[in-house]
């Protein structure tokens, strides 16, 4: 099924393998056939200027001539995610020593998570191809995204999730209306049932967002580069601290900003990449610190589901990039994910999931150790809302007292 230069893709030109550079036509595929490595997006972007960028919308479709999207995009039936706050973290950095610190705050997007970003490009990719059913495997946040895109694009949905997620990251996946399917086993494994679906009768005529759609759909973390840089002045932060799940969302944040430096957007100048992981789910992590290449796979054991990924597929891009740019993979137990999630909410008033506790966690670890440099403008990743994974902090996050409705009962209670 293949769309070679279709206009609904824009400025993308094929697919390109990213261990022997195969190229392919546009479709619905995500691995090389040479070599079984992994396919991404190539493009001919022509002249792109600030100041066209500048007079789009506020969404991700003001990046438009960058990704493989129709230039009537912001006119469908979308999310319109994007465009999220970069909070000034002074009162932050303050209390981890640091001079210069941003929080790219994604939990503004539609359904409280950055993976608005990532299924609005491979719902484009679907409807060209002619999908009819948006599906995915997912670890709670995807399932969102992809039931509330389906809903506002008219397509049918079913989503795959492992059963054990958090109550209520299953209620959001579910109330779009589509099919919630609870699978009893691992996120890998419940990746590996949808791989084995999409060659099945039962799965024909789906996009898989993150299988067989996957090349389109990680191309929607490019924008969180795009945005901190815009945000930032049209410059790149010296430093980047980003979660690591499968690793996709790091990766394309660096090829984000190499993109931007191409086209002359941005000054060409170092930046350094650290990823993030929990403490009960570090493959990479372990990979990176014995110094090695390959990611052995891991089975999950962390309250940071959302990044419970066992065998991530671009743990060693994770791995390149991080060595590459001069930054570091490190990991936090438990314990600091949730003292780093209520760090940020009480020096910034932004509640994160346990995802973001892992990136704050990490960087509070980085800064500690003299891994990260404290003078250095650093951004840290903020990814989903806090209210997706309640039972992480609500065993500390109860009332200072409880009185009767009374000045005596209130003076008495805080007397000390």
């Amino acid at each position: 099924m293949a769309l070679s230069n279709a206009p609904q893709f824009g400025p993308a030109t094929g697919l390109s393998c990213r261990e022997c550079g195969t190229l392919y036509d546009l479709g619905p595929i995500f691995a090389c056939s040479e070599c079984f490595g992994p396919l991404e997006v190539a493009y001919d972007f022509g002249d792109v200027r600030r100041e066209d960028i500048e007079s789009g919308p506020t969404n991700i479709w003001r990046y438009r001539a960058l990704l493989p999207v129709p230039e009537n995009v912001a006119t469908k039936p979308n999310l319109q995610p994007g465009w999220t706050k970069l909070v000034k973290a002074d009162n932050l950095a303050a209390e981890l020593g640091m001079r210069s610190l941003h929080v790219k705050d994604d939990s503004g997007n539609p359904t409280h998570s950055f993976k608005d970003r990532v299924v609005s490009i491979a719902l484009e990719a679907a409807r060209a191809f002619g999908f009819h059913t948006l599906s995915c495997s997912s670890t709670g946040n995807l399932a969102g995204a992809v039931g509330a895109a389906a809903a506002r694009a008219g397509l049918d949905s079913c989503v795959f999730i492992p059963a054990n997620l958090e109550e209520a990251k299953i209620t959001m996946a579910a109330v779009y209306g589509g099919r919630l399917v609870a699978i009893d086993g691992t996120y890998d494994e419940v990746n590996r049932f949808c791989s084995e679906l999409i060659g099945d009768e039962l799965g024909e005529k789906w996009g898989f967002v993150n299988v067989n759609l996957r090349p389109f759909y990680a191309e929607g973390s490019k924008t969180l580069a795009y945005e901190i840089a815009e945000q930032l002045g049209w410059r790149l932060p010296d430093q980047i601290v980003i979660p690591v799940a499968s690793g996709s969302q790091l990766t394309k944040v660096d090829k984000g900003f190499r993109e931007l430096i191409k086209l002359g957007l941005v000054e060409d100048r170092p930046y350094r990449i650290f990823g993030a992981q929990a403490e009960g789910c570090s493959p990479v992590s372990a990979a990176y610190k014995a110094g090695h290449d390959v990611v052995q796979p891991v089975r999950p054991n962390t309250i940071a589901k959302s990044l419970a990924i066992g065998n991530p597929a671009d743990g060693p891009y994770v791995l390149d990039i991080a060595r590459r740019t001069g930054g570091a993979v490190e990991d936090v137990d438990d314990r600091e994910v949730v003292e780093a999630i209520r760090l940020l909410a009480r020096t910034e008033g932004v509640f994160a999931e346990t995802a973001g506790g892992v990136t704050v966690g990490v960087l509070r670890k980085l800064v500690r150790n003299g891994v990260l440099d404290p003078d250095a403008e650093t951004v840290v990743l903020n990814t989903g809302d806090g209210l997706k994974t309640l039972d992480a902090v609500a065993a500390e996050a109860r009332p200072t007292a409880v009185i009767r409705p009374s000045l005596e009962a209130f003076r008495t209670a805080f007397a000390n």
